[in-house]
């Protein structure tokens, strides 16, 4: 992809990927009231239409980001793009609980694939520096506006029929097949050396499947039970296996070394907060609208246009920023606009007020995501070799999923930990508290990265003393 045209072509079409990959984890949050009503679902079993994307994307995410770097980026985009699409086309049209939670499952499987993959070719078609910094705060701004988006969309489209929230990805992930097919460059890739540690693959992903699965569940069986002690038990004896299995294959998953580099983890750790923090927080805040105060599904859809809009509208000035502040700088103001956005909120009351609630909280919300989201990526891949820039970007974006996974199930907890059957503003506070205690942790975190007099304000001058701290 020698051309400066051909380049941002294909990066169009890997955005409207990510974006799509994004918009499926909370596009289908207003859909499901009517999803359970006319498909006859218990509460335990609609949990795994959102459970189940999540599952399949955050728990293969590392699978599929050493596959693109083994088997060629493009052919597993590709791949992966087409099975989300079908996918996408079978979850809207079943009439079963049970084949859609299964098609959920395939669409965050694919979605595991198609997002480390896309994220690997932008990182090894543009150079370090300045134009990648651009490309990566679009694609990643992309991603963050389908999230952020996903629940004004549902709201409009769920007024029609909750099937338009499943159906409405079938043509754009089409679309952005075909455009791939002449836009994606069809030369020799440069590939990472060895073949699948199979150890190492088996033992991340049932590690991260069962943990996603205990988490999720735990809130039903108890944390206390038997169950959710022996997986929690499984899960710690699965990543032993895992570190085993790594420090002794010649080609490892995932070279643990990559996790020396103090930059990495804090962009993981940071990604984790921002999901989990937020994802709970739209969880608490659809219960607050709809089920308390009794809000549409549109108005409360509406409710999170601000930081949607927010995240579209400063997209492509994301990587500018992050060349002339640097990407720390950035990711500090956004942890702490994410813990105002969500003190905020703690002021929920039965008569709340656009003006002095729920808008600037929004407001604070988006600027949150408009800041941490771009830089974090940017942060997370600066400084890598390009034949682990999948390794890279499958780390990311699993920190982001179970994250998300694992800080709802803890809300969840929270809002049902007094056994009544109804919501309360104390319940809904509570649970929002939780939300903020984490950002707070992660805007401790991302300030120890300005510690250093290292860390400059040009990105491209970062990486290197990134690497020694």
């Amino acid at each position: 992809m020698s051309s400066s045209s051909s380049r941002w072509g294909a990066l169009a079409v890997l955005c409207a990927v990510i974006f799509l990959d994004a918009l499926d984890v909370s596009m289908v949050g207003v859909a499901l009231p009517a999803i359970q009503h006319d498909l006859g679902l218990t509460t335990s079993s609609l949990q795994w239409v959102v459970s189940g994307y999540v599952l399949g994307y955050g728990g293969l995410l590392l699978l599929g980001g050493r596959t693109a770097d083994l088997l060629g980026r493009r052919r597993v985009f590709l791949v992966a793009l087409g099975v989300f699409a079908v996918a996408s086309l079978l979850g809207g049209v079943v009439d079963d609980g049970a084949l859609l939670i299964a098609a959920r499952f395939v669409k965050g499987v694919a979605a595991a694939f198609t997002a480390p993959a896309a994220l690997s070719i932008i990182t090894t078609t543009f150079p370090e520096g300045p134009e990648r910094n651009r490309a990566l705060s679009i694609f990643t701004a992309c991603g963050a506006s389908g999230y952020s988006l996903g629940l004004v969309l549902s709201g409009l489209l769920t007024e029609i029929g909750w099937r338009w929230t499943l159906l409405m990805p079938v043509p754009v992930a089409v679309i952005a097949l075909v455009a791939a097919l002449k836009v994606l460059p069809k030369g020799r890739e440069e590939r990472a050396e060895g073949g699948h540690d199979l150890i190492g693959a088996v033992t991340i992903t049932a590690s991260m499947l069962l943990l996603v699965f205990t988490v999720v569940q735990a809130p039903e069986a108890g944390w206390a039970s038997f169950q959710t002690i022996g997986s929690l038990v499984g899960v710690a004896a699965l990543l032993g296996l895992f570190v085993l299995a790594e420090l002794r294959t010649r080609h490892p998953l995932v070279r643990l070394g990559i996790l020396r580099s103090g930059h990495i983890v804090r962009a993981n750790l940071g990604l984790l907060i921002l999901m989990g923090s937020y994802v709970s927080f739209q969880f608490v805040a659809m219960q607050y609208f709809q089920n308390l105060l009794g809000w549409s599904a549109l108005g409360t859809a509406l409710a999170f246009l601000p930081a949607g809009l927010l995240v579209a509208v400063t997209s492509t000035k994301m990587g500018d920023f992050a060349d002339r502040f640097g990407t720390g700088k950035l990711i500090v103001i956004g942890a702490a606009a994410l813990a105002g956005g969500y003190a905020v909120f703690l002021g929920i009351d039965r008569t709340p007020s656009l003006g002095g609630m729920v808008i600037p909280g929004m407001i604070l919300l988006g600027i949150a995501f408009a800041l941490s989201f771009p830089s974090l990526n940017i942060q997370a891949t600066n400084g890598v070799d390009d034949d682990e820039q999948g390794l890279a970007s499958g780390l990311l974006n699993t920190s982001g999923q179970v994250g998300g996974a694992i800080v709802l199930a803890v809300v969840t907890a929270v809002l049902t930990s007094g056994g009544g059957q109804t919501l309360s503003i104390g319940s809904l506070r509570a649970a929002i508290v939780v939300s903020l205690v984490l950002a707070l942790v992660g805007l401790v975190i991302s300030a120890t990265g300005l510690r250093s007099r290292r860390s400059v304000p040009a990105v491209t001058e970062n990486v290197k003393a990134y690497e020694t701290v």
